[in-house]
């Protein structure tokens, strides 16, 4: 069992393809973000699956491949499938804008992917397109009926609240789990990147969110909605779905958290908040055995830090300077 320097058991990895998105949202991406890392310096799919094998062999059983947007990246069903066959990988999932998704997740669910994340902030079409700047509501609204009936479940929404943006549609998000299985899960706003967006203005914290999805019931764990992350769930009264809360800054989860993050171009991460990692890219390209590229894991692992520091950073104007999509939240 792999576990970190506080004996947390690390067995699930964020693995990010590509830090490129084909949307821009406000509190994520500069409108005119440009700046992604080349071609020849992201790992190839072989680096990837020789990674993952190593990865599994250590522990890790739940892989979450994210991006920036992973569906843009060429060849993402063909990696999905290859991530399918390793040995010890037992559970794959895909976070997603949902933008792609409508023509792609039933090659997705046939290629072995098990479910999905899709991110959505407003109902509002005009608001929507306003929050992401170029997204198109309808396309990702196609892509969750896709999901579903391609058996891509359970289907989660990944709402990111924020006081003057979409905080007043948090009752809209609660109504849609009553009549669909939908997973809404409320993620408070987080520090990340230099967007400038963030503020403790802005910042809804969990307690707020809670009260304004009412009338909620406490869900017993054994009737959460299969996954990894650090949600907590509700159900309103008689819902086919749930809604969920993430809130890493009023009320932080580090203490449960057993995850790695690795990003595109090979740095392995061992925390949202970190800004150094270990860089994996460089030693496979260095011919190191897989004995080397486990040690190098495991010292990794070993860095993990008891808890992350964004609200402290956050008071003294020092966010993570890394942008979302580059580590893939």
């Amino acid at each position: 069992m792999l576990t970190d320097s506080f004996n947390r058991k690390i067995d699930y990895l964020r693995l990010s393809l590509t830090d490129r998105c084909n949307l821009r949202c406000v509190y994520c991406m500069p409108k005119d973000a440009a700046s992604f890392a080349p071609q020849k310096e992201m790992l190839s799919d072989s680096e990837i699956i020789k990674l993952l094998v190593c990865f599994a062999e250590l522990g890790i059983s739940k892989v979450r491949i994210t991006g920036g947007e992973p569906l843009v990246r060429e060849g993402v069903v063909a990696l999905v499938h290859g991530i399918s066959g390793i040995r010890g990988i037992r559970d794959i999932s895909l976070s997603t804008n949902g933008m792609l998704l409508g023509r792609m997740a039933p090659d997705l669910a046939r290629a072995g992917l098990d479910r999905v994340n899709i991110s959505l902030d407003s109902l509002d079409a005009e608001k929507f397109n306003q929050i992401t700047r170029y997204g198109k509501l309808k396309m990702v609204l196609s892509g969750i009926d896709s999901a579903l009936s391609s058996g891509l479940t359970p289907v989660k929404l990944n709402v990111v609240v924020a006081r003057g943006m979409n905080d007043d549609e948090i009752a809209d998000f609660a109504k849609l789990t009553e009549k669909m299985p939908l997973h809404v899960r409320f993620i408070e706003l987080m520090p990340m990147g230099e967007t400038g967006f963030f503020s403790r203005e802005k910042l809804v914290p969990m307690n707020e969110i809670l009260q304004k999805a009412q009338p909620l019931e406490v869900m017993g764990k054994e009737d959460w909605p299969r996954g990894e992350g650090p949600a907590r769930y509700f159900r309103r009264p008689g819902a086919r779905g749930t809604i969920g809360v993430i809130s890493a800054l009023s009320c932080g989860f580090c203490s449960s958290c057993n995850r790695m993050r690795l990003s595109p171009q090979g740095v392995l991460v061992p925390c949202l908040d970190a800004a150094e990692g270990t860089d994996l890219k460089a030693l496979l390209r260095s011919g190191a055995s897989s004995r080397e590229l486990k040690e190098a894991i495991l010292f990794t692992v070993q860095q993990k830090p008891e808890r992350h520091h964004m609200l402290e950073k956050a008071a003294v104007n020092s966010t993570n300077p890394r942008q979302m999509c580059q580590i893939g939240g």
